[in-house]
């Protein structure tokens, strides 16, 4: 594992939203549903415990998530009390025997050649799918590197774009985690037991790791370190330091996020990207300033400039 990174990178096309979220110090932790990698978060579970066992898992997933959203739902409704607590228990607990008894039922359909088999395969989906929902959380996503050429293509707006560096200096200091390329996305119902069934601190950390960290080696140019919160817009975590504007960025687009955080002067630094030359190779420099004070313009006719040059008669 390496060390964490001084600053951290995030690409982001120029918009009235990535304005909005720098002016207002914030991130947006997406869902890893919408990320562009259907298999990043989408783990698939290997079966290696007994029947007994997979339904004690099950239970414990099915229990943890109705009861999270069960204090979520008694909290919005203003009730957060030692009854809200143990309504949100019996709640859990009851839907989790009804998951296991749904199996055991459903596996009694004359249907089924092999009742224990189907018993099996029902609690294998039904772990799986809960597995999923227990990681129902949102991901914010970094790279080591602002002069990534792919980076700057696939998610700076083909180079039009900015990429924002982040350090890690707040109080607290945030959790970053390193993305781990390679592996499989399997997880084994034994990993399961000693982390969920067992509460086993090193299981726990494995489990998370396979589960929110892990993507295939094909994408290990991002050099990606992770956020992980709840889904959705909060505050920055992070202290924002310095924005690199991409080679085909405009001066108008550096012009303007300029101007909107020139109350955090002395805070950012600004730079833009230059091609080293006769390579492939990118390179930053401070923002030539000198560019930037002919904004804003005010357009003006030739009679506006210069007057009305028609001859009288």
């Amino acid at each position: 594992m390496k060390p964490t990174p001084d600053v951290i990178y995030r690409y982001r096309t120029f918009s009235s939203t990535t304005v909005s979220l720098l002016c207002e110090d914030q991130q947006f932790f997406a869902n890893p549903t919408d990320f562009n990698d259907p298999f990043d978060c989408s783990p698939v579970i290997e079966i290696n415990s007994s029947t007994a066992q997979l339904k004690e898992i099950l239970k414990e997933l099915v229990t943890s998530r109705v009861r999270g959203e069960t204090l979520a739902a008694l909290k919005n409704a203003k009730i957060a009390d030692a009854f809200a607590v143990s309504h949100a228990e019996q709640v859990a607990r009851r839907e989790a025997i009804k998951a296991v008894e749904y199996a055991e039922y459903h596996a009694t359909n004359p249907e089924y050649d092999d009742r224990l088999a189907a018993e099996i395969g029902m609690l294998h989906f039904n772990i799986q799918m809960e597995l999923r929902n227990r990681y129902g959380k949102g991901i914010c996503c970094f790279s080591e590197e602002y002069d990534n050429p792919l980076l700057w293509s696939h998610y700076g707006d083909q180079h039009r774009g900015i990429c924002i560096g982040y350090t890690l200096d707040r109080k607290p200091a945030p959790e970053l985690k390193q993305v781990r390329y390679g592996g499989d996305r399997t997880v084994a119902t034994k990993l399961l037991e000693q982390a969920l069934l067992q509460k086993m601190p090193g299981a726990i950390a494995q489990l998370d790791a396979d589960v929110l960290l892990r993507k295939a080696p094909e994408w290990s140019y991002e050099k990606e370190w992770r956020l992980i919160s709840k889904a959705g817009l909060q505050e920055s975590p992070l202290k924002l330091t310095e924005i690199t504007f991409g080679y085909r960025c405009s001066p108008a687009v550096q012009h303007t996020l300029m101007k909107a955080l020139e109350g955090r002067s002395g805070e950012v630094n600004f730079y833009e990207i230059n091609n080293v030359p006769g390579t492939f190779k990118l390179e930053r420099d401070f923002v030539d300033m000198e560019r930037l004070f002919m904004f804003p313009q005010v357009a003006a006719s030739g009679e506006e400039i210069f007057g009305n040059s028609e001859v009288p008669e």
